[in-house]
């Protein structure tokens, strides 16, 4: 079984893939998200993976993937990797063959999962795509009808949003990230709601808009693929995205890892 790890900085989102058999596809046999903790040691997130592991019933990891915004948390989970699960992991980075051309300006510098989701959005809708990523920070990124990463956008994430608002504004203070009951806000509450909510939505529409209309491949259709931990709190406000893949990041790192080792598989 496979364990592809998406290190954020606000989650770590885990999964087990069973590889596919004679008899059966593959398939996730479980999906975990965490809270992200740089203090946390080896040791710790070892143990905290061993009881997931056993608690879902899961036969033994033989391979571990992992991408990662958070360099100190890589090492740690490199070490849990090796100690816990006896496996040496597979990092990803832009020098990896990840079947995708980086038409950027510094490859190195492109955030890892930002590329993974591009993989996987390309595997599922091959052609011109354009992925929304809404977490820590909200990231729009743009496929070609050729497998190319041409860019994209990265703007605060919702919830650096409105924890900016409550802790720089001394009359504001945290309010439920959920939609008010109109874009007019009545009161300082339902004002922030629409602020935040529906300002987002607005900001993902406007940005999906000027994305199409620069794509290379704009006479296509462009498929709209939403992803990341806080984009549910916008889709309902939307029709800009077509699909909704809480688990997008998973399936790249599934399809790298796949891509890589049959690489270096002889014959």
């Amino acid at each position: 079984m496979l364990l592809a790890i998406d290190i954020g900085n606000t989650n770590i989102t885990l999964g087990v893939w069973h590889h596919a058999t004679s008899t059966a596809p593959g398939n996730w046999q479980q999906h975990w998200r965490l809270q992200t903790n740089p203090t946390r040691t080896a040791d710790e997130y070892g143990l905290l993976l061993k009881g997931l592991l056993r608690d879902a019933n899961l036969a033994p990891i033989n391979g571990v993937i992992i991408t990662s915004v958070v360099p100190t948390l890589t090492q740690t989970l490199t070490e849990v990797s090796q100690h816990y699960l006896g496996c040496h992991p597979l990092i990803v980075t832009s020098s990896l063959d990840l079947g995708l051309r980086l038409l950027v300006d510094v490859p190195e510098a492109v955030g890892a999962d930002r590329l993974v989701n591009c993989v996987a959005a390309y595997h599922l809708f091959p052609g011109p795509s354009i992925i929304i990523d809404m977490g820590t920070a909200t990231k729009l990124d743009v496929v070609s009808a050729r497998q190319e990463f041409l860019g994209g956008v990265i703007a605060p994430g919702l919830g650096l949003a409105a924890d900016a608002l409550a802790s720089r504004a001394a009359k504001l203070s945290h309010v439920a990230l959920e939609a008010p009951p109109a874009a007019i806000g009545r009161n300082t509450v339902h004002a922030m709601q629409s602020g935040l909510i529906l300002g987002y939505v607005s900001l993902i529409e406007g940005m999906v808009a000027r994305l199409r209309a620069e794509h290379p491949d704009r006479e296509q259709r462009i498929h709209v693929l939403g992803t990341g931990g806080l984009i549910s709190l916008i889709v309902p406000h939307t029709a800009v995205i077509d699909h909704i893949d809480p688990w997008l990041t998973l399936t790249g790192l599934r399809l790298i890892y796949e891509r890589v080792t049959a690489a270096k598989t002889p014959g």
